[in-house]
């Protein structure tokens, strides 16, 4: 048996498992659209036709094609033995004994290291749920909007009473907001049925989203924090440069779709205003009639004809359109100072295939821990933590956070906490930086 792969073509004709023994150089060969394979336990998948009917999108498995995505698979199935029963299929063999484990430059001991880390956290119990932590999230959720409610049966539809409404609401939508994320990474329920079902109704009928939207944008930003064309919160549109790199490059093809030196300024005009109310909003309707996920659009539907059952009365079919608006708004702040924080500060480039740890911690930074913040940001102020294991349950991450710090300690990885005002000012600060990278390039290379 060759190390070339001579038995492919057989393995994949029978549409079954592999014996041929490949190297790594073979297997990155094969990371273009139509012609892909990853590695999985050293074993070698040809996912070029599963990608179509993969549950998580098209897009995240086909980010890893061509290296290797242990860490990724166990990061985002918790249940991994019942998708091993759709990889049987597609592996046509496995990397050659003489073959590190890992491609590239991932640190194997690193990366060995971090898989004991893990499951020596599922032995301590961390990726066990509290069902009353939740209960308590989804209770005190639909609380705020029923006192939104009554406080506009009760003291009418003046300024003061309209404005306490609306902050009220918009506290009931960012931390729905919040809870949804729960469901959508499966961290809730053992079974993943149970979670898409919750998912659907919280994201679906408590906020008038799609399910399916958010999860094959946000597994993509798990999957590959900060890279450019991979990552989608990354994708700016020319609206913003960010980074070291993208400036640069933005500035030598002079490149100049907006004033990017006075990003930082117009950042405050067209970004948490507008991310939400404009472009979310647009982003989720174009997709669910785009793709006919007519399941979706019932559950969204179902949000807004809850909401103006409850406040047509009140303020009038244009009067509750303002406040919706208002409400969006307000929440699209709260929504983007939180993500950014941890995030754009952050290092940001193209791919330059990390190991899984290495990559999550370089693109995300904590937030130090209190009541308050712990509340504020739903848990993602330990944004470390969450990359590393989507599926842990929220309220556990500050149980797992010293393990994680003494592994980065002991490989010499920056763990980086901040204080939440240092971490809302390094957005600006970084919109900054990147914006006067980019005026030196455009004026100087």
């Amino acid at each position: 048996m060759g190390r070339g792969g001579q038995k492919t073509d057989t393995a994949l004709e029978n549409g079954g498992r592999g014996s041929s023994i490949f190297t790594w150089e073979e297997v990155q060969k094969h990371s273009r659209r139509g012609d892909q394979w990853l590695v999985i336990n050293r074993k070698v998948y040809n996912i070029s036709d599963w990608v179509k009917r993969h549950p998580g999108g098209i897009r995240v498995i086909s980010h890893y094609a061509g290296e290797d995505a242990t860490d990724a698979f166990v990061a985002f199935h918790p249940d991994t033995k019942f998708a091993q029963k759709y990889l049987k299929a597609l592996q046509i063999g496995e990397l050659a004994a003489t073959e590190p484990s890992q491609d590239r430059q991932k640190k194997e001991r690193l990366v060995s290291e971090f898989r004991d880390l893990r499951e020596d956290l599922e032995r301590q119990g961390l990726f066990r749920a509290d069902p009353v932590f939740f209960s308590v999230c989804l209770g005190h959720i639909l609380l705020l909007e029923l006192l939104a409610l009554l406080l506009v049966w009760t003291a009418g539809t003046g300024w003061l009473s309209s404005l306490t409404c609306a902050a009220l609401l918009a506290t009931s939508q960012s931390q729905a907001g919040w809870l949804q994320h729960d469901f959508g990474h499966l961290s809730v329920f053992k079974k993943s049925k149970w979670n898409h079902l919750l998912h659907k109704f919280i994201i679906g009928h408590l906020k008038g989203a799609s399910a399916n939207w958010w999860n094959h944008r946000h597994f993509q930003h798990h999957a590959k924090p900060n890279v450019f064309s991979k990552d989608p919160d990354v994708n700016m549109l020319h609206a913003f440069v960010l980074g070291d790199t993208q400036p640069v490059e933005y500035g030598v093809k002079k490149l100049k779709y907006l004033p990017y030196n006075h990003q930082h300024k117009y950042f405050f005009l067209i970004g948490p205003p507008l991310l939400i109310p404009v472009y979310f909003h647009i982003q989720i309707m174009h997709t669910m009639f785009f793709r006919k996920d007519w399941v979706d659009l019932a559950w969204s539907m179902s949000y807004y004809l809850r909401y103006f059952l409850c406040f047509v009365p009140f303020y009038g079919f244009w009067g509750s359109m303002v406040l919706i608006s208002f409400v969006r708004f307000l929440e699209s702040h709260w929504f983007v100072w939180v993500t950014q924080m941890s995030h754009i500060p952050m290092y940001i480039d193209h791919e330059k295939h990390q190991d899984w740890i290495t990559m999550q911690l370089k693109a995300t930074c904590n937030i130090e821990q209190s009541l308050f913040n712990d509340w504020f940001s739903g848990h993602l102020n330990f944004q470390i933590e969450h990359h590393l294991f989507p599926t842990m349950p929220r309220h556990n991450y500050w149980l797992a956070a010293p393990s994680v710090k003494a592994l980065c300690e002991k490989h010499g990885i920056p763990y980086e906490v901040k204080t939440l005002w240092r971490g809302l000012v390094d957005v600006v600060s970084s919109l900054k930086k990147s914006g006067d990278l980019w005026l030196d390039a455009y004026l100087h290379k």
